[in-house]
C-alpha cells in the first residue's frame, strides 16, 4: 500500500491523516479569517507564478504596506511560500534588486470537527481493490489484509497508545473500571451510516494490527452502541 495520506498541496477541509499536526493548527487557518488576507491568499493562490507584493496590492485593491503585512502574515502562518527573484529578467550589475515574491504553500490545512480521516479509508480500499484484481482472493480478504497493513503504518514511531487514538481521531475515553477504553469518535463516520458492516470490519482490523504493531496487550473488539465508534479497546 502507498503512505497514508499526510502533507499535500492545496487547503481542502475535513480531512487528514493523523500526524501532521500543525495542518490542523487552528491558529493557522484563523489568518484566513481577516477579509484582506483570505483575498490575497486567494489571489495568488489562483496564479501560476510567483506573486510580488506590488502585484497582489493591485489585484486587491490594497496599499502596498498593508499588503505586504497581510502577506507576511500568511507566510508565517505556513499558507504562502516566499522565493526571491529580479522581476527585470535581467542578471549581474544594473539588473536591479530581487523581490520577494509569494506562492501558495505546498501542504494541506485541514478542519473537521469532530476529526474525520476518509483519507486513511480510502487508501485502504483503494489498495484492497489493486490487490484483489492481481490476486486470487476475495475482497474482504484484500481489505482486511489492506486495513492490517494500514494500522501498523500508523503505529510506526509512536509509543503511546493513547496518542496514537488522539491523534487518529478516535478520541479514547479511558478510565472504566473495568479498563475498556472507549472511542468517543467515528473517525470514518459517514461512511459507516452507509456501509456500516464493510466499515467497521475494516476499523477492526486496522485498529488490531496497530495495537500489535505496539506490542500492547490489549484488543480491539466490535461493540457498536450510539453515538461513538464501534469498536473498543478492552484489556488482554
Amino acid at each position: 500500500m502507498t503512505g497514508l495520506p499526510g502533507r499535500q498541496a492545496g487547503l481542502v477541509p475535513g480531512d487528514e491523516a493523523p500526524g501532521g499536526g500543525s495542518q490542523r493548527d487552528p491558529a493557522t487557518l484563523a489568518a484566513l479569517g481577516d477579509r484582506a488576507r483570505r483575498q490575497l491568499y486567494e489571489y495568488i493562490a489562483a496564479q501560476d507564478h510567483p506573486v510580488s507584493r506590488d502585484e497582489a496590492a493591485d489585484a486587491t485593491g490594497l496599499k502596498r504596506p498593508t499588503a505586504a503585512f497581510h502577506l507576511e502574515r500568511l507566510a508565517t502562518d505556513g499558507l504562502l511560500d516566499v522565493c526571491f527573484a529580479r522581476l527585470s529578467g535581467r542578471t549581474g550589475p544594473g539588473a536591479g534588486r530581487t523581490a520577494k515574491l509569494y506562492v501558495r504553500a505546498q501542504r494541506q490545512i485541514d478542519v473537521s470537527l469532530p476529526p474525520r480521516r476518509y483519507l486513511i479509508l480510502g487508501d485502504v480500499l483503494a489498495s484492497a481493490l489493486d490487490e484483489a484484481q492481481r490476486r486470487p482472493e476475495t475482497a474482504g480478504e484484500a481489505g482486511a489484509r489492506a486495513a492490517e497493513r494500514a494500522g501498523r503504518q500508523l503505529a510506526g514511531g509512536c509509543q503511546d497508545l493513547a496518542q496514537l487514538l488522539a491523534e487518529a481521531g478516535y478520541q479514547p475515553r479511558a478510565g472504566r473500571d473495568d479498563g475498556v477504553t472507549l472511542l468517543a469518535n467515528c473517525p470514518f463516520h459517514e461512511l459507516v451510516v452507509r456501509h456500516p458492516q464493510l466499515v467497521c470490519t475494516l476499523n477492526l482490523h486496522l485498529l488490531q494490527a496497530a495495537l500489535a504493531e505496539l506490542g500492547r496487550p490489549e484488543q480491539a473488539r466490535l461493540d457498536p452502541a450510539p453515538g461513538r465508534c464501534c469498536v473498543t479497546i478492552v484489556p488482554a
